[in-house]
C-alpha cells in the first residue's frame, strides 16, 4: 500500500513539472508575440511658426536682361552659300550683306526668261498688226498678250531671286549664332545667323498686383547688378502688361542705356530699384529655418512630430527674418535649429 502512495506521489510531481514547463513555454511565446517597445529616438529641434505680417517694403525687384532687338537672318532663296561674310561676335550694321547665294543657275534662268519675253513681245506686235488688217483673230491676240505678261512676271521673279541671293542684316548688332558654313546648300528659310542688338538693355521682371498699380509708363528706374558693383544704369519703364499671368503677376519691361565701358549682356541677373515704398502682406520665417542657400531654399515643416522637407521661394531679408514668396502657409511650423540631423520623415521632439 505504501508503495502505491509513493508511485502516485511521483506521478503527481511529474504532472506538476509538465504543467509548470508548459506554462513557462506559454509565457515565453506570449512575450515573443508582444509588440516591440518603441525604441525610436526622436530628434530634439527648435521651431517657429510662419507669420503673416503687413510690412512696408522697398520696391526693389529682381529681373533678367533680354536683347533690345533680336533677329534671325534667314535665306529667302535656295542655293549654295558662295560667300559668308561674318564670324561669331562680329558687329554688323543694318543692311550689311552677310552672305551671298550662288546665282549661276538663276542667271541662266533669267537669260531664258528674258529671251522668251522678248519673243512673245515681237509676236504680240506682229499679231496686233495682223488684227488691224483683219488677218488675225482677237482671241489669238489675247492669248499671246497673256503669254507675254506671264513671261514678264517670270523675268521679275528671277530678278527677285537674284536680288535675294544677297542676304542682308535686318538690324544692327552682334552675331550670336552662326549655324551654317560657307559652301553648304541652304534651302529658302534656312537660318544663316542670329543678331543680338544690345545698344540698350531691356530688363524683364514681374510685379505683383499690389505693386503694378504703384508704377507707371515712363517712370525712372535704377538698374544695378553684382557684375558691376556700385554702377547704376538709368532706365525707364517701357511696358506694363495689361493682363496677369497664371500666378497673378504682371510682366514689366524697363529700357536702360547700355554703357560701352561696362556693357551688360543678355541673360544677366539685375536689380530694379523703383525708388518707392509699398505696403504688402508678407509671410516671414527666421533666416535660420533655411536649410540651403536663398537661391535653392528649403525648410523642414513639422506635422504631428514628423518633419517634411519643402522647397520654398525666398524673398528679401529683414532683421533676421526672410520673406517667403511661395511654398508655405501662415501658421505652419518650421524647424529653426537641429536640421543637420534631419531628413524627410524623421520623428522629432520640440525643445523649448
Amino acid at each position: 500500500m505504501k508503495r502505491k502512495y509513493i508511485i502516485a506521489l511521483i506521478v503527481i510531481i511529474l504532472l506538476a513539472l509538465i504543467v509548470f514547463r508548459l506554462a513557462s513555454n506559454k509565457r515565453t511565446l506570449d512575450k515573443k508575440k508582444e509588440p516591440a517597445k518603441d525604441t525610436l529616438v526622436r530628434i530634439p529641434v527648435k521651431v517657429a511658426a510662419v507669420k503673416a505680417e503687413r510690412r512696408e517694403l522697398s520696391m526693389l525687384k529682381t529681373g533678367t536682361l533680354a536683347p533690345f532687338k533680336e533677329a534671325k537672318v534667314l535665306a529667302t532663296t535656295g542655293g549654295t552659300i558662295r560667300q559668308l561674310r561674318f564670324n561669331l561676335g562680329d558687329h554688323v550694321s543694318e543692311g550689311q550683306v552677310l552672305a551671298v547665294i550662288d546665282t549661276r543657275s538663276a542667271q541662266l534662268d533669267l537669260q531664258k526668261a528674258e529671251s522668251d519675253a522678248a519673243k512673245l513681245r515681237r509676236d504680240l506686235d506682229t499679231y496686233t498688226e495682223l488684227l488691224t488688217g483683219q488677218a488675225a483673230t482677237q482671241e489669238k491676240v489675247n492669248e499671246i498678250r497673256q503669254n507675254y505678261l506671264d513671261a514678264v512676271n517670270q523675268v521679275n521673279q528671277v530678278k527677285k531671286q537674284l536680288s535675294d541671293a544677297s542676304i542682308k542684316a535686318p538690324t544692327s548688332g552682334i552675331i550670336s549664332e552662326k549655324p551654317v558654313e560657307q559652301g553648304v546648300f541652304a534651302n529658302a528659310g534656312t537660318q544663316i545667323a542670329t543678331i543680338v542688338n544690345l545698344s540698350q538693355a531691356k530688363v524683364q521682371l514681374n510685379l505683383t498686383e499690389n505693386e503694378v498699380y504703384q508704377v507707371r509708363q515712363g517712370q525712372p528706374v535704377k538698374i544695378t547688378t553684382d557684375v558691376y558693383p556700385g554702377q547704376v544704369f538709368n532706365g525707364r519703364i517701357s511696358f506694363i502688361s495689361p493682363q496677369a499671368d497664371e500666378t497673378h503677376n504682371y510682366r514689366v519691361e524697363v529700357m536702360a542705356a547700355n554703357k560701352d565701358s561696362s556693357p551688360l549682356r543678355s541673360g544677366t541677373f539685375v536689380y530694379a530699384d523703383f525708388s518707392r515704398q509699398t505696403t504688402q502682406d508678407v509671410l516671414l520665417i527666421p533666416r535660420d529655418a533655411l536649410t540651403q542657400s536663398v537661391k535653392d531654399a528649403s525648410v523642414y515643416v513639422v506635422e504631428n512630430n514628423v518633419v517634411h522637407q519643402k522647397p520654398v521661394k525666398a524673398g528679401i531679408e529683414m532683421n533676421g527674418l526672410i520673406q517667403v514668396v511661395s511654398g508655405l502657409k501662415a501658421g505652419e511650423i518650421v524647424v529653426t535649429s537641429g536640421q543637420i540631423n534631419l531628413k524627410d520623415g524623421t520623428q522629432v521632439i520640440i525643445s523649448k
